[in-house]
């Protein structure tokens, strides 16, 4: 245990591990995120809330079962840091690590204890092919890991590429989504509950869209979670 310890900081003279958030030096043992940046995650606690602030954002539009999201998105904030690192840096670990984090959270609720398939929002090939991967593809595959469930990527397609949503107003980014969504194959989804993965909720469009399109399926339930939500 010394030796690898010795080791690890042996290393990291040369190859220094940073927090992702905060970008200090990260202690023995510590992953992605220091201790201190985790202690004071702005987390939302929503999972544990039904008809909180997020479900209701969303009452008229989708019929969601559950509406939950890990982290409060403050602008120019730590959380903003880590899902630009995600999103634009490469730095796939830290979607699969929030996920994680967040999966422990929310099998404490018997809502989400009942999810039969995790299904993240899909990235149009194009730009799947331009960064590499799905970022919420990873924060799903956390969720799985600690949820115990599966992650579904080939039922929900997204059959064309949309424009960048920042900047966009609610009614452009719903506009921007619209019908961009199909589904193939949704046999396996029938009667199933399925937990809804994004990256941050904005708008909500996105997911409005995809949900529209999975309610579609014959006795499905449709939950949602996010890393983050701005704006409420």
């Amino acid at each position: 245990m010394i030796l690898l310890r010795w080791l690890d900081d042996l290393l990291s003279l040369f190859y220094p591990k940073l927090c992702q958030a905060c970008g200090k030096s990260l202690f023995y043992k510590e992953e992605i995120i220091c201790l201190q940046c985790k202690l004071h995650l702005p987390k939302t606690g929503f999972h544990l809330e039904k008809d909180n602030a997020l479900e209701q954002f969303f009452w008229g539009r989708v019929p969601f079962v559950r509406a939950s999201a890990f982290l409060y998105f403050v602008k120019k904030g730590n959380i903003q840091h880590l899902i630009h690192r995600l999103k634009y840096k490469g730095k796939e670990e830290i979607g699969i690590y929030l996920g994680k984090l967040y999966g422990k959270e929310l099998i404490q609720s018997e809502d989400f204890r009942s999810i039969d398939f995790i299904v993240p929002v899909p990235l149009h090939l194009s730009k799947l092919k331009l960064r590499g991967y799905n970022q919420s593809e990873l924060f799903a595959n956390g969720l799985s890991e600690s949820m115990n469930v599966p992650v579904n990527t080939t039922i929900l397609i997204r059959q064309k590429a949309s424009e960048t949503q920042t900047r966009k107003s609610r009614f452009k980014r719903w506009e921007n989504v619209k019908e961009i969504f199909t589904i193939e194959n949704g046999e396996i989804f029938e009667n199933k509950h399925l937990l809804l993965v994004d990256d941050v909720i904005t708008t909500g469009a996105t997911l409005e869209s995809c949900a529209g399109i999975l309610l579609k399926i014959p006795g499905v339930k449709v939950s949602v979670a996010s890393i983050a939500v701005a704006g409420l």
